[in-house]
Protein backbone atom coordinates (compact mmCIF):
# COMPACT_ATOMS: atom_id res chain seq x y z
CA UNK A 1 0.00 0.00 0.00
CA UNK A 2 1.51 3.15 -0.96
CA UNK A 3 0.98 6.05 1.82
CA UNK A 4 -0.76 8.56 -1.03
CA UNK A 5 -3.75 6.08 -1.45
CA UNK A 6 -7.36 6.68 -0.83
CA UNK A 7 -8.16 4.37 1.32
CA UNK A 8 -11.88 2.87 1.26
CA UNK A 9 -13.98 3.75 3.75
CA UNK A 10 -14.08 0.23 4.71
CA UNK A 11 -10.51 0.18 5.74
CA UNK A 12 -10.36 -0.74 9.41
CA UNK A 13 -10.03 1.77 12.42
CA UNK A 14 -6.81 1.10 14.07
CA UNK A 15 -6.41 0.76 18.08
CA UNK A 16 -2.69 1.08 19.87
CA UNK A 17 -3.13 0.54 23.37
CA UNK A 18 -1.14 -0.73 26.34
CA UNK A 19 0.20 0.79 29.89
CA UNK A 20 1.96 4.12 30.46
CA UNK A 21 5.68 4.26 28.66
CA UNK A 22 5.30 1.36 26.83
CA UNK A 23 6.00 3.62 23.12
CA UNK A 24 2.41 4.10 22.23
CA UNK A 25 2.74 7.68 20.67
CA UNK A 26 6.05 6.53 18.67
CA UNK A 27 3.88 3.20 17.07
CA UNK A 28 1.03 5.46 16.21
CA UNK A 29 3.08 8.14 14.52
CA UNK A 30 4.67 5.17 12.48
CA UNK A 31 1.21 3.69 11.43
CA UNK A 32 0.45 7.40 10.67
CA UNK A 33 3.10 8.25 8.18
CA UNK A 34 2.63 4.41 6.55
CA UNK A 35 -0.81 4.97 6.37
CA UNK A 36 -1.46 8.43 5.39
CA UNK A 37 -3.57 8.62 8.59
CA UNK A 38 -4.06 11.03 11.53
CA UNK A 39 -4.34 10.41 15.34
CA UNK A 40 -7.22 10.46 17.52
CA UNK A 41 -6.15 10.53 21.44
CA UNK A 42 -7.29 8.13 23.93
CA UNK A 43 -5.61 9.61 27.03
CA UNK A 44 -8.07 11.19 29.03
CA UNK A 45 -5.50 14.32 30.97
CA UNK A 46 -3.67 14.66 27.30
CA UNK A 47 -7.36 16.56 26.04
CA UNK A 48 -6.56 19.42 29.22
CA UNK A 49 -4.65 22.44 28.23
CA UNK A 50 -1.71 22.94 30.30
CA UNK A 51 -1.06 19.65 31.38
CA UNK A 52 1.83 18.71 29.21
CA UNK A 53 4.60 17.44 30.88
CA UNK A 54 2.50 15.18 33.60
CA UNK A 55 0.43 13.93 30.97
CA UNK A 56 3.41 13.03 28.49
CA UNK A 57 1.57 14.69 25.77
CA UNK A 58 3.41 14.54 22.05
CA UNK A 59 5.99 17.31 21.70
CA UNK A 60 5.56 19.71 19.41
CA UNK A 61 7.69 17.48 17.01
CA UNK A 62 5.69 14.73 17.27
CA UNK A 63 2.67 16.32 16.97
CA UNK A 64 4.09 17.38 13.73
CA UNK A 65 4.98 14.31 12.26
CA UNK A 66 1.60 13.46 12.65
CA UNK A 67 -2.08 14.94 13.00
CA UNK A 68 -3.38 14.61 16.30
CA UNK A 69 -6.73 15.41 17.57
CA UNK A 70 -8.63 15.69 21.03
CA UNK A 71 -5.55 17.14 23.00
CA UNK A 72 -5.91 20.53 24.30
CA UNK A 73 -9.50 20.36 23.73
CA UNK A 74 -10.18 21.29 27.85
CA UNK A 75 -9.55 23.84 29.98
CA UNK A 76 -9.25 21.84 33.50
CA UNK A 77 -12.01 23.17 35.17
CA UNK A 78 -14.43 22.11 31.85
CA UNK A 79 -16.06 18.62 32.41
CA UNK A 80 -14.48 16.34 30.09
CA UNK A 81 -16.88 12.50 31.12
CA UNK A 82 -16.53 9.46 28.34
CA UNK A 83 -19.80 10.03 27.37
CA UNK A 84 -19.07 13.51 25.49
CA UNK A 85 -14.96 12.66 24.78
CA UNK A 86 -16.36 9.13 22.91
CA UNK A 87 -19.09 11.69 20.97
CA UNK A 88 -16.01 13.93 19.96
CA UNK A 89 -13.75 10.99 18.96
CA UNK A 90 -16.50 9.52 16.78
CA UNK A 91 -17.09 12.97 15.23
CA UNK A 92 -13.68 13.37 14.34
CA UNK A 93 -13.19 9.34 12.81
CA UNK A 94 -16.18 10.21 10.30
CA UNK A 95 -14.60 13.34 9.67
CA UNK A 96 -10.62 11.32 8.85
CA UNK A 97 -12.70 8.62 7.17
CA UNK A 98 -14.47 10.61 4.88
CA UNK A 99 -11.27 12.47 3.84
CA UNK A 100 -9.98 9.22 2.72
CA UNK A 101 -6.90 8.86 5.91
CA UNK A 102 -6.56 6.23 8.19
CA UNK A 103 -8.08 6.34 11.90
CA UNK A 104 -5.34 5.81 14.96
CA UNK A 105 -6.68 5.54 17.99
CA UNK A 106 -3.70 5.96 20.80
CA UNK A 107 -3.70 6.05 24.54
CA UNK A 108 -4.03 4.53 27.70
CA UNK A 109 -7.26 5.06 29.04
CA UNK A 110 -9.01 1.96 28.64
CA UNK A 111 -12.35 3.17 29.50
CA UNK A 112 -12.41 5.84 26.94
CA UNK A 113 -11.04 3.32 23.78
CA UNK A 114 -14.29 1.12 25.24
CA UNK A 115 -16.62 4.00 25.34
CA UNK A 116 -15.34 4.74 21.41
CA UNK A 117 -15.74 1.30 20.19
CA UNK A 118 -18.21 -0.44 22.19
CA UNK A 119 -20.64 2.33 23.80
CA UNK A 120 -21.14 2.84 27.53
CA UNK A 121 -23.67 0.97 29.83
CA UNK A 122 -26.36 3.06 31.10
CA UNK A 123 -25.28 3.30 34.29
CA UNK A 124 -27.04 6.95 35.88
CA UNK A 125 -26.10 9.91 34.73
CA UNK A 126 -24.92 13.25 36.69
CA UNK A 127 -26.93 14.07 40.02
CA UNK A 128 -25.66 17.41 40.66
CA UNK A 129 -27.75 17.45 44.05
CA UNK A 130 -25.71 14.76 45.60
CA UNK A 131 -22.35 15.54 43.38
CA UNK A 132 -22.77 19.05 45.48
CA UNK A 133 -23.28 17.39 48.99
CA UNK A 134 -20.45 14.85 48.61
CA UNK A 135 -18.14 18.10 47.14
CA UNK A 136 -19.21 19.58 50.38
CA UNK A 137 -18.33 16.97 52.40
CA UNK A 138 -15.20 16.10 51.40
CA UNK A 139 -14.36 20.17 51.48
CA UNK A 140 -15.32 19.75 55.00
CA UNK A 141 -13.94 16.42 56.41
CA UNK A 142 -11.20 15.25 53.27
CA UNK A 143 -11.66 13.00 50.47
CA UNK A 144 -10.51 9.88 53.40
CA UNK A 145 -13.87 10.10 54.47
CA UNK A 146 -15.37 9.36 51.56
CA UNK A 147 -13.57 6.55 49.97
CA UNK A 148 -14.01 5.17 53.89
CA UNK A 149 -17.72 5.14 52.76
CA UNK A 150 -16.72 3.81 49.35
CA UNK A 151 -14.56 0.82 51.19
CA UNK A 152 -17.87 0.01 53.52
CA UNK A 153 -20.03 -0.11 50.58
CA UNK A 154 -17.99 -1.51 47.76
CA UNK A 155 -14.88 -2.58 48.10
CA UNK A 156 -14.04 -3.55 44.81
CA UNK A 157 -14.65 -0.51 43.48
CA UNK A 158 -12.60 1.12 46.88
CA UNK A 159 -9.52 -0.93 45.74
CA UNK A 160 -9.54 0.31 41.93
CA UNK A 161 -9.98 3.97 43.08
CA UNK A 162 -7.53 6.06 44.99
CA UNK A 163 -8.45 7.52 48.10
CA UNK A 164 -7.26 11.08 46.61
CA UNK A 165 -9.20 10.34 43.36
CA UNK A 166 -12.32 12.82 44.25
CA UNK A 167 -13.94 13.34 41.02
CA UNK A 168 -13.85 9.18 40.61
CA UNK A 169 -14.91 8.50 44.58
CA UNK A 170 -17.69 10.86 44.21
CA UNK A 171 -18.92 9.57 40.92
CA UNK A 172 -19.15 5.62 42.06
CA UNK A 173 -20.67 7.14 45.55
CA UNK A 174 -23.12 8.94 43.16
CA UNK A 175 -24.17 6.15 40.94
CA UNK A 176 -24.55 3.96 44.22
CA UNK A 177 -27.07 6.61 45.58
CA UNK A 178 -29.06 7.16 42.80
CA UNK A 179 -29.66 3.70 41.82
CA UNK A 180 -29.30 1.53 44.45
CA UNK A 181 -26.87 -0.74 42.91
CA UNK A 182 -22.68 -0.49 43.03
CA UNK A 183 -20.44 1.05 40.53
CA UNK A 184 -18.54 -2.60 40.44
CA UNK A 185 -22.17 -3.96 39.34
CA UNK A 186 -22.48 -1.43 36.86
CA UNK A 187 -19.16 -1.90 35.63
CA UNK A 188 -19.33 -5.64 35.45
CA UNK A 189 -23.15 -6.32 34.85
CA UNK A 190 -24.81 -3.30 33.27
CA UNK A 191 -24.02 -4.35 29.93
CA UNK A 192 -27.24 -2.84 28.38
CA UNK A 193 -24.68 -0.95 26.11
CA UNK A 194 -26.03 1.94 23.46
CA UNK A 195 -25.12 1.68 20.30
CA UNK A 196 -21.41 2.30 19.54
CA UNK A 197 -21.01 5.80 17.68
CA UNK A 198 -18.61 4.31 14.86
CA UNK A 199 -21.76 1.53 14.51
CA UNK A 200 -19.68 -1.86 13.07
CA UNK A 201 -17.01 -0.82 11.42
CA UNK A 202 -13.71 -3.25 12.22
CA UNK A 203 -10.97 -2.45 14.15
CA UNK A 204 -7.41 -3.65 14.13
CA UNK A 205 -6.05 -3.41 17.96
CA UNK A 206 -2.76 -3.60 18.83
CA UNK A 207 -1.21 -3.73 21.91
CA UNK A 208 2.29 -2.84 23.26
CA UNK A 209 3.49 -5.24 25.52
CA UNK A 210 6.68 -4.79 27.41
CA UNK A 211 8.65 -7.44 30.20
CA UNK A 212 7.56 -5.89 33.96
CA UNK A 213 10.91 -4.59 35.23
CA UNK A 214 12.03 -3.04 32.01
CA UNK A 215 8.61 -1.40 31.59
CA UNK A 216 9.16 -0.31 35.60
CA UNK A 217 12.68 0.87 34.36
CA UNK A 218 10.84 2.84 31.44
CA UNK A 219 8.42 4.36 34.27
CA UNK A 220 11.09 5.60 36.87
CA UNK A 221 13.07 6.95 33.81
CA UNK A 222 10.09 8.66 32.61
CA UNK A 223 9.33 9.72 35.92
CA UNK A 224 13.08 11.48 35.85
CA UNK A 225 12.30 13.11 32.84
CA UNK A 226 9.57 14.81 33.40
CA UNK A 227 10.94 16.10 36.91
CA UNK A 228 14.00 17.61 34.60
CA UNK A 229 11.63 18.99 32.16
CA UNK A 230 9.91 21.25 34.39
CA UNK A 231 7.11 18.99 35.88
CA UNK A 232 6.95 21.03 39.26
CA UNK A 233 6.91 23.95 37.21
CA UNK A 234 4.38 23.39 34.72
CA UNK A 235 1.78 22.46 38.47
CA UNK A 236 2.88 25.50 39.95
CA UNK A 237 1.98 27.68 37.06
CA UNK A 238 -2.04 26.10 37.27
CA UNK A 239 -1.98 26.41 40.40
CA UNK A 240 -0.74 30.35 40.21
CA UNK A 241 -3.78 30.61 37.80
CA UNK A 242 -6.38 30.01 40.65
CA UNK A 243 -7.37 26.42 39.50
CA UNK A 244 -8.67 24.16 42.82
CA UNK A 245 -5.84 21.81 43.20
CA UNK A 246 -9.47 19.03 43.88
CA UNK A 247 -10.32 19.50 40.42
CA UNK A 248 -10.67 15.88 38.26
CA UNK A 249 -7.33 16.78 35.93
CA UNK A 250 -5.39 17.81 38.90
CA UNK A 251 -5.90 14.82 40.87
CA UNK A 252 -4.42 12.26 38.23
CA UNK A 253 -1.72 10.56 38.62
CA UNK A 254 1.57 12.83 39.01
CA UNK A 255 -0.35 15.97 39.61
CA UNK A 256 -1.69 15.01 42.88
CA UNK A 257 2.01 13.69 43.76
CA UNK A 258 3.78 17.44 42.94
CA UNK A 259 0.61 19.19 44.60
CA UNK A 260 0.87 17.44 47.94
CA UNK A 261 4.94 18.53 48.06
CA UNK A 262 3.77 21.92 46.54
CA UNK A 263 1.31 22.33 49.67
CA UNK A 264 4.22 21.15 52.15
CA UNK A 265 3.13 17.54 52.98
CA UNK A 266 5.57 15.70 51.81
CA UNK A 267 9.77 16.41 50.96
CA UNK A 268 10.07 16.74 46.59
CA UNK A 269 12.26 12.91 46.97
CA UNK A 270 9.15 11.12 48.66
CA UNK A 271 6.80 13.19 45.85
CA UNK A 272 8.81 11.41 43.20
CA UNK A 273 8.92 7.98 45.26
CA UNK A 274 5.31 7.93 45.25
CA UNK A 275 4.74 9.00 41.49
CA UNK A 276 6.82 5.94 40.49
CA UNK A 277 5.36 3.35 42.66
CA UNK A 278 1.61 4.48 41.73
CA UNK A 279 2.83 4.96 37.86
CA UNK A 280 3.93 1.11 38.17
CA UNK A 281 0.77 0.42 40.04
CA UNK A 282 -1.21 2.36 37.08
CA UNK A 283 0.72 0.37 34.22
CA UNK A 284 -0.35 -3.24 36.37
CA UNK A 285 -4.12 -2.00 36.52
CA UNK A 286 -3.94 -1.36 32.75
CA UNK A 287 -2.60 -4.15 31.50
CA UNK A 288 -5.36 -6.29 33.60
CA UNK A 289 -7.78 -4.04 31.94
CA UNK A 290 -6.43 -4.48 27.85
CA UNK A 291 -5.80 -8.60 28.79
CA UNK A 292 -9.07 -8.58 29.20
CA UNK A 293 -9.57 -7.58 25.54
CA UNK A 294 -9.52 -11.18 23.10
CA UNK A 295 -9.34 -8.97 20.07
CA UNK A 296 -5.89 -7.01 21.13
CA UNK A 297 -2.95 -8.52 18.90
CA UNK A 298 0.39 -8.22 21.29
CA UNK A 299 3.44 -6.61 19.80
CA UNK A 300 6.94 -5.96 21.77
CA UNK A 301 7.11 -2.08 20.58
CA UNK A 302 10.88 -2.27 19.62
CA UNK A 303 9.92 -4.89 17.01
CA UNK A 304 7.36 -2.70 15.64
CA UNK A 305 9.83 0.55 15.45
CA UNK A 306 12.19 -1.49 13.55
CA UNK A 307 10.83 -3.07 11.54
CA UNK A 308 11.47 -2.62 7.75
CA UNK A 309 7.37 -2.16 7.27
CA UNK A 310 5.07 -1.50 10.99
CA UNK A 311 1.83 -1.98 8.91
CA UNK A 312 2.57 -5.60 7.32
CA UNK A 313 3.78 -6.45 10.55
CA UNK A 314 0.42 -5.61 13.10
CA UNK A 315 -1.64 -6.94 9.91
Amino acid sequence: MRSQEHLPACFPLIAVAGPTAAGKTAVAIRLARRLRGEIINMDSIQAYKGLDIGSAKPSLEEQEGAVHHLIDIREPFEPLDAAVFAMLASRTAERIIRAGKAVILAGGTGFYLEAVLSGLSSMPGRMPGIRKSLRDLAGRSGTGLLHEFLKETDPASAARIHPNDLYRVIRAIEVYLSSGRLFSWWCREGRNRRKSLLGRRSCLRVGLLVPRQELYQRIDRRVDEMIEAGFVQEVEALLAKGLDPRLKPLQSLGYRHIIRYLQGECSLDQAVWEMKRDTRRYAKRQMTWFKKDPWIRWFRPDHLLSCSDIWKAVN
